[in-house]
């Protein structure tokens, strides 16, 4: 069986975007490993199923250039829930910025919200 393990997610900061995915998102640390060049292995996860994601600090000014904007301004990742008004209500008490009110859509509820690089995220809960 194949499926996608990891997506890499270039941010500032290691450890605050360690907090800002476990505190204000929920996420949990799967791992955070020193490596020899003086980068560290951080892999956050949603749940204990499904894709992690790779928290590499930027390097260069290239790559300090796309934090926050990996995907041109579009929604780029989809945290799913199943319980959404549960989930709405923990993330904007813990601070996280949404950029609409919830909608209710034909495939479910949905409200885009921003990470703490301003990278796009919707929260939804799939309809059925």
């Amino acid at each position: 069986m194949r499926h996608i393990a990891l997506v890499t997610l270039v941010v500032d900061d290691y450890d605050e975007a360690i907090r800002f995915y476990t505190e204000a998102l929920g996420f949990r640390l799967v791992e955070d490993t020193p490596r020899p060049d003086g980068s560290r292995w951080v892999v956050v996860a949603a749940g204990d199923q499904g894709t992690g994601l790779l928290l590499a600090r930027a390097k260069g000014d290239e790559q300090r250039a796309r934090v926050g904007d990996q995907t041109g301004g579009r929604v780029g990742f989809f945290l799913h829930t199943d319980d959404f008004a549960r989930d709405h209500a923990r993330m904007l008490a813990a601070g996280v910025t949404f950029l609409e009110e919830p909608r209710h859509e034909s495939y479910g509820s949905v409200a885009v919200f921003q990470d703490l690089y301003g990278n796009r995220w919707d929260l939804l809960q799939p309809a059925g």
